[in-house]
């Protein structure tokens, strides 16, 4: 998707993509990371805080009802108000007869040029877990939690067979011609890498477009690339970087199991010897 700053046309964009996937025949649907807005992290801005929503608030509306009208699952990413001066980068997991199935808060809160989300939000503190939903487990991380392996671990080892990843990410112009090939390959290889060590599907929703709130900074180009892999890594769906677009993608178990048997990575990790893993670095 590219996002103007009318949340009511952004709702309807969504609403008819959603309806878009459904008549393909997607029982799964995800939507980009904070959806609703232009990313507005490029910035420190207090009053960007009215943005935010309580969690029955307008996502939850519009996707409870898509949800049971057309009985699928929809993961809606969310500017969570939680409480008074507590917000959080949420996803909704929307079950298809329209109840709420889960909640993930985004755990890796980046602070960056243009993604300064540490003044916005409060890291997560419900974990890694995966959801049982009407079509299938599945686990729920957002963007900056996609570049960890620990938390694509744990997603699967609580039951994910398939891995979605909200997404708001881009080049910053200045950067692109020197940097942005490998930004983008690095992005994609390390979804795709979380698939095969954990023998799962990997899903990514990305916005696109030139999002230039400041006219005295240049902004970021949202690259787009939304992708579907299986297993072993291979992209089934992907999306070009400049145009909006409706991926859709099967996810069969019965390949998932065969993956997992032929490369049994979970059956082979060495649990006894793993404890440093949760030093922040050498002592």
């Amino acid at each position: 998707m590219a996002m103007s700053g009318d949340p009511k046309e952004n709702m309807r964009k969504a609403s008819d993509g959603i309806r878009a996937a459904a008549k393909d025949g997607a029982r799964i649907v995800v939507l980009p990371e904070l959806y609703r807005s232009p990313y507005f992290c490029q910035s420190e801005d207090p009053a960007q805080f009215d943005r935010a929503e309580p969690l029955d608030g307008p996502s939850f509306g519009l996707s409870s009802g898509l949800a049971a009208e057309l009985g699928v699952v929809i993961v809606a990413p969310i500017f969570e108000k939680r409480a008074p001066g507590l917000y959080h980068n949420s996803a909704l997991i929307i079950d298809s007869d329209g109840r709420r199935s889960g909640l993930y808060r985004k755990m890796h809160i980046p602070d960056d040029p243009g993604y300064y989300e540490k003044f916005y939000f409060t890291p997560g503190d419900l974990g890694f877990p995966a959801f049982d939903t009407a079509h299938g487990r599945v686990g729920t991380l957002i963007c900056w939690d996609q570049w960890y392996p620990e938390a694509a671990r744990l997603a699967a080892l609580d039951g994910a067979t398939a891995l979605l990843y909200p997404t708001a990410i881009g080049w910053h112009p200045e950067e692109k011609s020197r940097h942005g090939e490998a930004q983008l390959e690095s992005w994609l290889t390390i979804q795709r890498a979380h698939a095969i060590a954990n023998g799962v599907y990997v899903a990514a929703a990305n916005r696109v477009g030139l999002e230039k709130p400041d006219a005295n900074r240049p902004g970021i180009e949202f690259w787009g690339n939304s992708f579907i892999c299986d297993p072993q890594g291979v992209i089934l769906a992907r999306a070009h970087a400049y145009q909006e677009q409706v991926l859709c993608a099967e996810i069969d178990t019965a390949h998932l199991e065969e993956v997992r048997r032929n490369w049994p990575f979970l059956r082979d990790r060495r649990i006894d010897a793993y404890q440093p893993i949760t030093r922040r670095f050498r002592e």
